[in-house]
């Protein structure tokens, strides 16, 4: 693909502080609304100009292994549905559908409030939805792909993804992090989660999400096939972690925003298994976006993220 749009809005909570309630230019500001773009960089006319980080590059790097048997057994993927894994201190939850891990928040998924950032939180939320797939016995050598999506070419893709925060995990504290899924339509997939804390049970936030399949090599978008449907939907259960409600359309910004980010270019460091940026780096390029003086008095306490394309390595994006 070309290019990629992502929109994205964030509900804030505001935190007390004496010393910005009486500034006029730091009230009203309940609700920040940032659209990135991503498009193809310009040619560069001469290769001189980057010649020599080329040559570097090329000389420090070995050629990547294909997927091995050593590889296999180093991570002893299940091929059978399993219901503790005690390495993750994972279990299948919800009459043997939904799954359950145990976390604690370490030093460097906090910020400088010691307590857990958004992109931590995302981060997990990945992790135990691969976790899932992992016990399942479906998963295959893709990021999250059944054997039936390998054999047909297709990987998962999120087109939207929301969270509600409540309360933030503080630094050494165990949360329990529940996930399930379901069907979105005829060809996509509904997963929810919920975090809550293992000493009280107190929620702590809830997230939603909608998967579609895509070709991983025409990068188009793929409806599911009837072997895929088969293998997943006996993990499909009705039940939401946030109530669906009316979309809310968000504005298109231009040129006109009133904070921007020009130039981002993915780091090697931003791409996932599929060769993509991770669903995750987004929010982060969008957070650098907003003013430290309102970070400083606010906390987010929501967020809703529109995935409408692909970014890749050598793509340039605009955060506003």
């Amino acid at each position: 693909m070309a290019a990629c749009r992502c929109r994205i809005t964030f509900p804030i909570r505001c935190t007390s502080n004496s010393n910005n309630s009486h500034d006029p230019n730091k009230q009203n500001m309940h609700k920040i609304k940032i659209k990135g773009t991503c498009s193809r960089p310009h040619k560069v006319d001469s290769l001189s100009q980057t010649a020599g980080v080329a040559i570097t590059s090329v000389a420090s790097v070995a050629e990547n292994p294909s997927h091995t048997k050593e590889q296999i057994t180093r991570q002893n993927i299940p091929t059978k549905k399993q219901y503790i894994d005690a390495h993750r201190q994972g279990l299948i939850i919800e009459e043997g559908v939904g799954y359950r891990q145990k976390v604690v928040i370490r030093s460097y998924e906090v910020g400088p409030d010691k307590t857990a950032t958004l992109e931590s939180i995302l981060y997990l939320l990945q992790e135990t939805a691969l976790n899932h797939v992992w016990l399942s016995g479906l998963l295959s050598n893709g990021f999250g792909a059944t054997h039936g999506m390998v054999r047909n070419n297709l990987i998962w893709v999120v087109s939207k993804l929301q969270v509600q925060v409540d309360q933030y995990p503080i630094w050494g504290e165990v949360v329990e992090i529940d996930t399930w899924v379901g069907a979105s339509g005829k060809n996509g997939m509904k997963r929810d989660w919920l975090i809550r804390s293992q000493a009280t049970g107190h929620v702590f936030a809830r997230a939603t999400s909608i998967w579609v399949m895509m070709n991983e090599k025409t990068r188009r978008l793929s409806k599911m096939p009837e072997e895929v449907r088969a293998e997943i939907s006996p993990w499909f259960i009705e039940k939401q972690a946030i109530k669906e409600e009316v979309p809310v359309k968000i504005p298109k910004l231009d040129e006109k925003a009133r904070y921007a980010i020009t130039n981002l270019k993915p780091k090697r460091s931003d791409l996932d298994m599929n060769q993509h940026v991770n669903n995750v780096k987004y929010v982060r390029w969008m957070l650098e976006t907003i003013p430290d003086q309102f970070l400083e008095s606010h906390q987010l306490s929501g967020i809703i993220l529109e995935y409408k394309g692909m970014c890749e390595f050598r793509h340039c994006s605009i955060s506003m």
